[in-house]
């Protein structure tokens, strides 16, 4: 347990392992716990029973622990597409089960779905293809894809530009206040 502690709980003979956050690994994932401080591993009858006074730290662990994310979320006009294309397709798959249901029962309703499945199928296509298109679109304008040719890396150099020429000209108006070049003085004697 390399450092851990011992300590008695509640003055019942129990002696309880304590191990500090360097020693827990979560048993999920393998990865070192989230939670900081001394926690305990075991507890006997007596103390999970009793009553946990407000200012007492609670010998249970958490049910719910927060992780963070491993990938970041996806960009809202990204997201908005994906979840189009989504929907487009859970739409074209039930018209093509439809379809195909009516087919085998011999019903008219066979050929006019078959048709709206076809038309579907190109819907989903397209909305499938958006998706990516809106990725790639906003990779190039946010900054995310940095090869030399990001119009994001052009985009951001004539901003860093921009910025430097107001400092530039605030820095130079500053200057002439200081040494009263709107004083209406046409020299400093």
């Amino acid at each position: 347990m390399g450092t851990a502690e011992r300590r008695e709980v509640l003055g019942s003979g129990v002696v309880t392992p304590l191990v500090t956050q360097g020693d827990v690994k979560s048993v999920s994932t393998g990865r070192d716990m989230d939670a900081g401080g001394i926690e305990p591993i075991t507890a006997p009858a007596e103390q999970l029973r009793a009553p946990v006074s407000p200012g007492a730290q609670s010998p249970y662990r958490q049910l719910w622990v927060e992780e963070t994310a491993r990938r970041r979320r996806l960009p809202d006009p990204v997201r908005t597409a994906a979840v189009r294309a989504v929907i487009v397709i859970a739409v074209t798959l039930i018209q093509a089960m439809v379809a195909f249901l009516s087919a085998v029962a011999g019903s008219w309703l066979a050929f006019p779905t078959l048709l709206s499945s076809v038309a579907s199928t190109v819907v989903a296509t397209w909305a499938a293809l958006d998706v990516w298109v809106t990725r790639q679109v906003w990779n190039q304008r946010n900054g995310v894809v940095s090869t030399p040719s990001s119009t994001a890396r052009a985009l951001r150099r004539e901003r860093r530009k921009e910025r430097r020429q107001a400092r530039a000209t605030a820095r130079t108006q500053e200057r002439i206040r200081r040494q009263g070049g709107g004083s209406g003085r046409l020299s400093h004697l």
